[in-house]
């Protein structure tokens, strides 16, 4: 009797990993004809591919893809320069490519299973370190966004498996040495110059002093859809915001009163109802200054990033703009945020945050398959883009004292939610999903 491990499970996992990428995406999967896959054909087109005629694979598509996935494809052909090429001809202008393949540290081992016929060999495999295939795909006009490599124990046994790799994989998560490994790539282009809607979200609470001067400031490059989501407040906030409403005669106002407590919310709800193909969230203490929010929209204008993440902590603070504790607790954040993102961030909890409106719909996924509570709503903007394979820039602000009003943080209670949050995300990003989640 001819033992032999089996690869389901391994592809099970792999797939449940490929859905970040896909989910809300016109996408297509490509993979070698002898993979294992079962990605919902709702989600995913497919491809089944013929490794020994790169253009026949391509001939009779005639469409264009937000997302092109290859499994098992990179390591088996003769022309990788023709498969790039092939590829790109398929993929609109802002389109992302996720490269998974096999993790060179596994090579002789594969290659001993294979010999000791305890795993099916590979007809043809060129076990290619991710560096030199980054190098190979920048050339034809892909930019690198991040990696990742998941699954050391790559069986089930009975569920023991799934534990053990799911430990293995939360310990060892900095050494990448995952069997699979993901790289995501963006077309660079600049293809967003021509103007589009863009939506500024004011979350306010309590801020009667402050609206108004916000408002004042707000650059009349353009004109601006200005959603003012307001919160129960114990001041006249929401008069003042349907004044700006009733004699503004340039930017669309649109005030909305939260129909439950909390900056998240605030902004969840002004989502719902946002137009722009751009959105800006400008908190309403004047923190930030207004006049920047241009310099935001600029960049997902030219198309060098799909999220723009504020941070405070590059210049000087104005004394007393932060307390002493948060902004410890603030670089923190961002360094354990860094790690575990594997992006190179600042401050992660700047309220200042401007992205692609295609973020929305991630967001909601994001929230409905983790069940993680953010109060500010700061950690689920950022985390779902960066899970998904956005790209992430920073743009530095000036950091100012509020000229009106309290702060609304409570930084022992809110810095608790934020730690759970933390550990809970560190979780989602370092472990290998054993159940489809969408």
């Amino acid at each position: 009797m001819k033992l032999q491990l089996s690869n389901k499970t391994f592809y099970k996992r792999h797939n449940n990993e490929l859905i970040k990428y896909i989910v809300n995406k016109k996408s297509l999967h490509i993979f070698a004809y002898d993979s294992f896959t079962k990605i919902d054909e709702n989600l995913s087109e497919k491809l089944s591919f013929d490794i020994q005629n790169i253009k026949k694979n391509f001939k009779e598509i005639n469409k264009k893809y937000e997302v092109v996935v290859l499994t098992d494809v990179i390591e088996q052909v003769d022309d990788i320069n023709l498969l790039m090429s092939e590829i790109k001809k398929i993929m609109k202008n802002d389109g992302k490519l996720v490269l998974s393949s096999i993790n060179p540290k596994y090579y002789l081992l594969i290659k001993i299973f294979e010999i000791l016929k305890l795993k099916q060999k590979n007809q043809k495999f060129s076990y290619i370190h991710n560096k030199k295939i980054d190098k190979v795909v920048n050339g034809f006009g892909f930019e690198y966004i991040h990696s990742s490599s998941k699954q050391i124990f790559p069986f089930k046994l009975f569920n023991f498996g799934n534990i053990l790799n799911l430990l293995l994989e939360s310990v060892f998560f900095f050494f990448n040495i995952g069997i699979k490994t993901y790289s995501v790539f963006r077309i660079q282009s600049d293809i967003h110059k021509e103007k589009k809607l863009k939506t500024i979200i004011v979350p306010a609470k309590n801020e009667e002093g402050n609206l108004e001067i916000l408002f004042s400031r707000i650059p009349k490059h353009e004109s601006y859809e200005i959603i003012f989501s307001i919160g129960k407040s114990s001041d006249k906030t929401l008069d003042i915001a349907n004044k700006i409403q009733q004699f503004n005669t340039f930017h669309n106002v649109v005030v909305i009163e939260q129909t439950k407590n909390g900056k998240a919310n605030a902004v969840w709800e002004a989502l719902d109802i946002s137009k722009g193909e751009f959105i800006a969230i400008l908190d309403a203490d004047i923190s930030v200054e207004p006049e920047l929010i241009p310099e935001f929209f600029k960049i997902l204008e030219e198309n060098k990033a799909d999220f723009v993440n504020g941070t405070r902590l590059i210049y000087e603070m104005e004394h007393g703009a932060m307390r002493y504790l948060n902004k410890l607790g603030n670089r923190l954040f961002q360094y354990l945020i860094s790690k575990v993102l594997r992006v190179d961030l600042t401050d992660s909890l700047c309220g200042t945050k401007v992205f692609k409106k295609d973020l929305i719909l991630n967001i909601k996924w994001w929230q409905n398959t983790y069940n993680l509570h953010d109060p500010f709503g700061d950690f689920d903007l950022l985390f779902s883009s960066i899970v998904t394979g956005d790209k992430v820039l920073e743009l530095p602000v000036h950091y100012k004292t509020r000229i009106y009003g309290n702060t609304q943080i409570s930084r022992f209670r809110d810095g608790y939610k934020l730690f759970r949050y933390m550990f809970k995300s560190y979780l989602v990003f370092t472990t290998s999903k054993n159940k489809i989640s969408y």
